[in-house]
């Protein structure tokens, strides 16, 4: 799968989600996460494949349903949005392939857990992540795209701020905070 992403920073969650409900957006989602990101002791995964690994636990919040992700995700361009390529797998027992990664040389880097509610407006996705204080401090959008120029029309329906409009990462947001593990 292919992802063409940005983050808006310096949001009021409370506000973008009442204009999304105004636009008559569909609420698609509503979930705790927990992400697990693995690489090797080296970071080859972040430094060579300009990716990571990672297990995500989600619990949607409006059903008690529980889904567990095994992810490998590489950055391909952050020209403008990051664009990204993702491969993903369901799976059934994440205390296992905890250790099935571990016996391939890959180590659990950093726990981090979310509240995440999304919304879906004419093809675009609007994620609002606020994140556990120790993964990052303040609540962001994530607007998830299928052609870039739809993330001008994203920011101008919400009328967002284009200066806190970034296509950096968690762990560059993360690094930049003093916070990165």
């Amino acid at each position: 799968m292919e992802e063409i992403e940005v983050k808006v920073l310096n949001i009021d969650p409370e506000e973008i989600e009442k204009k999304l409900v105004e636009l008559k957006a569909e609420k698609i989602k509503n979930e705790h996460q927990v992400n697990l990101i693995f690489d090797t002791p080296g970071f080859s995964l972040h430094n060579d494949y300009k990716g990571y690994a990672r297990i995500r636990i989600k619990r949607n919040l409006d059903n008690d349903s529980e889904k567990i992700l095994l992810t490998v995700k590489k950055n391909i361009s952050s020209e403008g949005a990051r664009h990204n390529i993702e491969h993903e797998v369901e799976i059934d027992n994440c205390d296992e392939m905890k250790k099935i990664l571990g016996d391939l040389g890959y180590e659990l880097k950093h726990r981090g857990e979310k509240h995440r509610i999304s919304y879906i407006y004419d093809d675009i996705l609007f994620e609002i992540d606020t994140w556990d204080k120790d993964t990052y401090p303040e609540p962001y959008l994530e607007l998830e795209v299928k052609d870039k120029k739809d993330i001008e029309r994203a920011a101008k329906l919400l009328n967002l701020d284009e200066d806190s409009i970034t296509a950096k990462s968690i762990q560059q947001l993360r690094r930049e905070a003093g916070i990165e593990d």
